[in-house]
């Protein structure tokens, strides 16, 4: 497995860490997660909210992770910009349960140019 598919794999189990999150109450109830979820408040709302924006952002990394993989696989370049976006993710999500909303919004746009710069760097 090279260190991009390593790295897809992280991203697209990411979601899962943050649904825990939010779910892990007494008031929990499977039979009806959905009204439970959109009832929550505060860090477990903002919990649901990173769940739900990390499966956002696996939909753009898997575009990028195909462009790198027809290009010719993986270079040093594409490592570091796959790892980055990966610490990324998870700082964004550890913000987002925070309430830094600032620091978050600073850390998803360096997650985006990982992104944005692996379809250029995949070009050369």
């Amino acid at each position: 497995m090279t260190i991009p598919h390593l790295c897809l794999l992280i991203v697209a189990l990411l979601p899962f860490p943050w649904t825990m999150l939010a779910k892990v109450s007494k008031r929990y109830d499977n039979a009806a997660p959905r009204p439970y979820l959109a009832s929550l408040e505060g860090w477990r709302a903002r919990a649901h909210a990173a769940h739900q924006n990390a499966w956002e952002a696996l939909a753009m990394f898997t575009a990028a992770i195909v462009v790198t993989g027809q290009a010719g696989g993986s270079s040093p370049w594409i490592n570091g910009l796959a790892i980055t976006f990966v610490v990324t993710r998870v700082v964004y999500g550890v913000l987002y349960v925070a309430n830094l909303a600032t620091l978050r919004s600073l850390v998803w746009f360096v997650g985006v140019a990982c992104v944005v710069s692996m379809f250029f760097v995949s070009v050369n």
